[in-house]
């Protein structure tokens, strides 16, 4: 791993309960949840990190330029202040599992190396997925207008001795928390402050040598990225200037906490497509069994149903709620098309969703060679309120749906064997619940 350092944070100043001050990733509000959090209290972060709608896009100059200034003012005023000693923040978030149980996952914000990506000798920062031009551009304008990393990416290493872990759990079970927040998922939040050196130094001999998987925050990464390459640009740059250097929180694989859901599919906007004509044209590619009773019934089958092997997912009709349940025919759909990737990638059911049924069959069999439309939810929710018409988030827009595809998580295993061997998932192949706060540390890069 690039070296593991302590880094002097800029936090909210009034420690204890944070909850009307922090806010989710930019990346999962609208212009409603972004009036919700200032409703509570108009220093919120959001106002900050979320400097116009909607989100991942580049927006205009002068809303960048207030978010800037709002973030100054903020430090003027002692709303933020910064730390006076380098400092580790042990990190830890209790939420509700699918199944309903309370579960809990610890991480530690600190700051590594800003390395390119790619394997290197002692460690390196390795991604998973695909990223786009677009948030990439708002983040930077962004970073450029604050001069710092507003929210940590969330970053895994193996911790496959759990020295990491039993680390972490030590340090939370020897005092209350510093700072607490629960947001409106109702995930709770604690953070203690770690400034004494020898758990800092234990800390970083836990990490010594391992790879950083990004589990979310491809685009922020890789706008840490450019930044420091916009700076090195301007002239000699110090060996210590900050934005030499990360902000991530980091989690062991072996953390019990560590959930994936699934990011399902659902498409549309495809002019020749009927029920109907999409089986026909995908009768060459998979094998279906229907699985009456809509939407639920077809959840429980893909979680259950393991006649249809590891790769089943399941297919939804938005007009008619038929459902089925199906696989692929052939056992490596992908190795003549994709035989340098490796089989963990060419396994995936997300890639077999859009390499096989999206570009093999709906674009070019239902929607005259056209690019389809996408919509990413997580839950069965999710996918029932965007079939029924709802704009939820996700994409898409409103009575946009025809097809539903529901695909389990992708394995943890997968996403370790994929980034080491070099390769990028489709885009949404991931979704690590629950997101990271932000405005519970700020990393400033000046």
């Amino acid at each position: 791993m690039p070296t593991v350092h302590p880094f002097a944070g800029v936090q909210f100043a009034a420690h204890g309960d944070l909850s009307a001050l922090v806010a989710p990733p930019y990346d999962v509000l609208d212009a409603e949840g972004k009036r919700r959090l200032l409703a509570k209290d108009p220093r919120n972060i959001v106002a900050i990190d979320l400097p116009h709608t909607p989100a991942k896009e580049l927006g205009p100059p002068d809303a960048y330029a207030a978010a800037g200034d709002r973030y100054r003012a903020l430090l003027r005023d002692g709303t933020l202040k910064r730390a006076a000693t380098p400092t580790i923040y042990a990190y830890r978030q209790t939420f509700t599992g699918q199944s309903g149980a309370q579960v809990r996952r610890s991480g530690m914000c600190a700051c590594v190396d800003t390395v390119p990506f790619g394997p290197r000798p002692g460690g390196g920062i390795l991604p998973h997925e695909e990223t786009f031009s677009g948030p990439k551009e708002d983040r930077m304008a962004l970073m450029k207008a604050t001069r710092a990393q507003l929210s940590p990416i969330f970053g895994l290493h193996a911790d496959e001795r759990g020295l990491a872990t039993a680390l972490l759990s030590k340090v939370m079970a020897s005092r209350p928390a510093d700072t607490r927040a629960t947001t409106d998922d109702g995930t709770l939040h604690e953070v203690w402050n770690i400034t004494d050196a020898p758990t800092i130094r234990a800390y970083q001999d836990a990490l010594a040598g391992e790879d950083v998987f990004i589990a979310d925050g491809h685009h922020r990464y890789n706008t840490g990225l450019n930044y420091l390459k916009s700076l090195e640009s301007l002239g000699t740059l110090p060996v210590d200037h900050p934005a030499r250097r990360c902000m991530m929180v980091l989690i062991g694989m072996s953390d019990p906490g560590l959930v994936i859901w699934p990011t399902h599919r659902v498409l549309g906007g495809m002019a020749g497509y009927s029920w109907d004509a999409f089986q026909k044209a995908a009768s060459a590619h998979i094998r279906a069994k229907p699985v009456p009773g809509g939407l639920a019934s077809l959840g429980k089958a893909l979680e259950s149903d393991t006649s249809m092997g590891p790769r089943r997912f399941g297919l939804l009709d938005a007009a008619t709620g038929a459902a089925l349940i199906a696989a692929p025919i052939a056992d490596d759909p992908l190795a003549a098309r994709f035989p340098a990737k490796p089989r963990a990638w060419r396994d995936l059911s997300v890639a077999f969703c859009q390499h096989v049924l999206v570009e093999q069959i709906c674009q070019p069999a239902l929607n005259s060679g056209n690019p389809v439309k996408w919509a990413f939810p997580h839950t069965l929710k999710e996918v029932q309120d965007i079939v029924s018409g709802a704009e939820t988030g996700a994409g898409g827009g409103k009575q946009f749906a025809q097809l539903a595809v529901l695909v389990n998580p992708t394995p943890l295993d997968a996403v370790k064997d994929v980034s080491r061997a070099g390769e990028l998932m489709p885009q949404k192949s991931t979704f690590f619940y629950p997101k990271l706060a932000t405005g519970l540390f700020i990393n400033p890069l000046e």
